[in-house]
């Protein structure tokens, strides 16, 4: 607009061709002016809102723990002024399904173990309530019988979990038995035995 207006000759223009321009030009300053003072009250009125609602909820925290701590205040009243009311979670439970194992062996001296549930056995999720699998093996040239035969490896949270073995092991059968752990401890049943070769 400057350049123009003192060049117009040299441009070719005269005074008339920039009367629309120059017009805008008053009228966008001055909305453009109105819009930094609106774009600074607003930010003003936010901190100003802001700092209202940290005195209004710091005023607010120790009369919710007085009437939280009251043998007065019962749930129905706690719940009509939009106080937390506390809830006991319900027990957990042991597990009441098994998981089911498949066994990668491409490797030398090591055996992936992959784990899913048997209701969901497409499905990486644990049963609801499961921290994770335990797991126990046993190595030999025959399956174990009995429980009392057999090693605790680890609890896993999550699969798949790789199980390395000494040199000594190669050759031989790694049976796995896995069973659902809640976060109490609680085990579930026993899921169907897998086994693999120990690749030397």
């Amino acid at each position: 607009m400057t350049y123009a207006n003192a060049n117009l000759a040299a441009l070719g223009l005269v005074a008339a061709d920039m009367t629309p321009i120059t017009t805008n030009q008053t009228i966008f300053n001055t909305n453009f002016a109105a819009h930094i003072t609106a774009k600074a009250a607003a930010k003003a009125a936010q901190e100003a809102k802001t700092d209202a609602r940290s005195g209004l909820t710091a005023s607010i925290r120790p009369l919710v723990r007085r009437l939280q701590a009251s043998s007065v205040v019962n749930d129905a009243e706690k719940a009509a002024l939009g106080i937390t009311v506390s809830i006991d979670p319900a027990p957990i439970g042991p597990p009441t399904t098994a998981p089911i194992c498949s066994i990668s062996c491409g490797q030398r001296l090591q055996h992936t173990l992959h784990f899913a549930d048997e209701m969901t056995p497409t499905r990486k999720a644990k049963p609801a309530g499961v921290l994770g699998a335990e797991i126990w093996h046993f190595v030999g040239n025959a399956p174990p019988t009995t429980e009392d035969q057999l090693r605790f490896v680890a609890v896993d949270t999550n699969a798949p979990f790789v199980l390395n073995y000494p040199s000594a092991d190669g050759g031989k059968t790694a049976y796995y038995w896995l069973r659902w752990v809640n976060p109490t401890g609680e085990r579930g049943p026993w899921g169907e035995q897998s086994q693999a070769t120990i690749a030397a």
